[in-house]
């Protein structure tokens, strides 16, 4: 959806206002208790309590789906506001709305303490980092984070892709095991094994194959109910089956850390991949199966609550979701490996880079303690309370086998009242859905991408995924207005011809105007500054 831009900072702060009203925290003098002390004076440096007196914080907080209502009332955030001495107060925004909500704020100047889980952009950061909304982590990060210290000793490009244009770091991230492919992957493209099985149909190779099967789906009687109502394939809209399939035309060669570009493996050089031939090839694929109502009627449409209680009745033949088993209750699916395309060109190209969200976590200027924030925020990037994060407590949510394996307990694995696994959990957590921040390793993550299914789909994929990942760039304050102008203009503009495409509103015999139109909106310029950030990205 291309967003309205709002012409008047006045109306912004208005809504803003609004929207967040009482967001930030009342201010130091309350939050950090003793009103004649500096805030740094309440904080240990190190162990629990974070604080002696009580400390109030409002985060900014995208909240998917998945969770539930209240973050407060999670046993991972009680026992955490005990242990730390700090109580945090959650503005929920749901992740549909959250970039036009956060941009009121930021806009209104009516911002929280902190932003968390809000997916704050890197041209945000360098913005509203410059103008000092966001406050340097640099100095604090040496003095009271030696978790998230530790793991940029270990992992270089955790810095490198934190460090704006300035030298300074305004946020920290959430950042997966770069060796748990399920992780980065994230979202396979699920099949459903039974209905393959009852077609007597093999586990499809090749994009001809995913054709076929889908047809087959569409023309048969697979849950036997009499009516012809099963959806071939179906999705949260068309991103995600572009992104795993552009692979089978070549494309997509660095990941998703960079959806308009990627590297050229014929001249190592950046090119746009929605101009080229083979994507016009992929698009015209998926026009195919959209005439033939093997997509979704309501692709472009559907919500994720609607796409998982179709998966929950059994009418999907295949999909793109964290894993069916969690979200729908369906343990019928194997996810696909990369498909071979038309051309012979098979890369597994739906791969995420490590450092998933750069502004997973950020600390603003009416921040009453950010010593003390940011040892809240370091906890969870070192073994123990990135365990507890996922995991909870012993014998309360999870426990330990024989081997040393930690399992979540049957009340959350196999619950008595019918509740998905996904549900179980946000009772207790609030990591389902994405973009928090810490550190994701296998050994206590047991979310849907680890288990045996994600992990054979991961399997599958792993001799045929992007290598070369490219982390995210960070532009400079001049580089950042042309991609946040330009840039972003382009980009709403191949997003709406995208679904145009798809959807037969446009033809491709206007391929050759589509792409004269990107050229007289200055792809040239915006290729030009993509290409001076990466090489100051491959310089570092």
């Amino acid at each position: 959806m291309v967003m309205k831009k709002w012409t008047s900072i006045t109306l912004a702060a208005v809504l803003a206002a609004g929207l967040l009203a009482g967001c930030g925290s009342k201010g130091g003098e309350d939050a950090a208790g003793d009103k004649g002390a500096s805030p740094a004076a309440n904080v240990n440096e190190t162990g629990m309590p974070i604080v002696n007196e009580p400390l109030n914080l409002t985060f900014f907080t995208g909240k998917s789906p998945t969770n539930g209502s209240k973050f407060e009332e999670t046993l991972v955030w009680k026992t955490y506001r005990e242990m730390s001495n700090i109580n945090v107060t959650w503005n929920l925004i749901p992740f549909e709305t959250l970039t036009e909500k956060r941009n009121l704020a930021l806009a209104g100047g009516d911002y929280p303490d902190v932003f968390y889980s809000a997916r704050v952009s890197s041209a945000e950061l360098t913005r509203y980092g410059e103008q000092g909304v966001f406050i340097p982590l640099n100095d604090l990060i040496d003095k009271y984070a030696p978790n998230i210290k530790k793991l940029m000793e270990e992992y270089p490009d955790i810095r490198k892709g934190l460090t704006m244009p300035d030298g300074n770091i305004y946020s920290l991230p959430s950042f997966y095991d770069p060796a748990l492919l399920s992780m980065l992957i994230g979202t396979p493209l699920w099949i459903n094994q039974d209905w393959l099985d009852q077609l007597g149909m093999k586990e499809p190779q090749t994009t001809e194959e995913f054709y076929a099967y889908l047809k087959a789906v569409k023309e048969t009687d697979l849950n036997g109910n009499g009516q012809h109502d099963e959806v071939p394939f179906a999705a949260t809209g068309i991103t995600g089956i572009i992104d795993h399939l552009k692979g089978s035309w070549g494309l997509g060669t660095s990941g998703l850390g960079h959806k308009f570009v990627d590297v050229d493996p014929d001249t190592g050089k950046l090119r746009f991949t929605k101009a080229q031939p083979e994507y016009k090839e992929m698009l015209e694929f998926l026009n195919k199966l959209y005439k033939e109502g093997l997509l979704d009627k309501e692709i472009f449409t559907i919500e994720g609550g609607a796409l998982n209680a179709k998966g929950q009745e059994g009418l999907l033949g295949s999909t793109i979701v964290p894993n069916p088993e969690t979200v729908m209750g369906r343990k019928e699916y194997i996810g696909l490996g990369a498909l071979k395309g038309p051309n012979g060109d098979q890369l597994y190209s739906h791969v995420k880079v490590p450092m998933v969200h750069v502004g997973a976590f950020a600390i603003t200027d009416k921040n009453p303690n950010p010593e003390a924030t940011i040892r809240w925020m370091d906890y969870f990037y070192g073994d123990e309370g990135a365990q507890f994060y996922f995991m909870g407590k012993e014998g309360e949510t999870y426990t330990v086998s024989a081997d040393g394996q930690l399992e979540y307990v049957k009340d959350i694995t196999e619950n008595a009242n019918g509740l998905t696994q996904d549900q179980a959990l946000a009772k207790n957590f609030t990591w389902l859905g994405g973009s928090y921040p810490g550190l994701v390793r296998e050994k206590w993550f047991k979310g849907s991408e680890t288990l045996p299914t994600a992990l054979a789909a991961a399997e599958k994929a792993e001799p045929y995924a992007v290598k070369d990942i490219l982390y995210n760039f960070n532009f400079t304050l001049e580089e950042t207005d042309l991609m946040s102008s330009v840039g972003k203009d382009i980009q709403d503009y191949v997003t709406e011809m995208e679904a145009k495409f798809v959807n037969g509103s446009a033809s491709f015999s206007q391929w050759e105007e589509y792409v004269n139109t990107l050229n007289k909106m200055g792809l040239d310029r915006y290729m030009e500054v993509y290409q001076a950030a990466y090489d100051r990205y491959q310089a570092e």
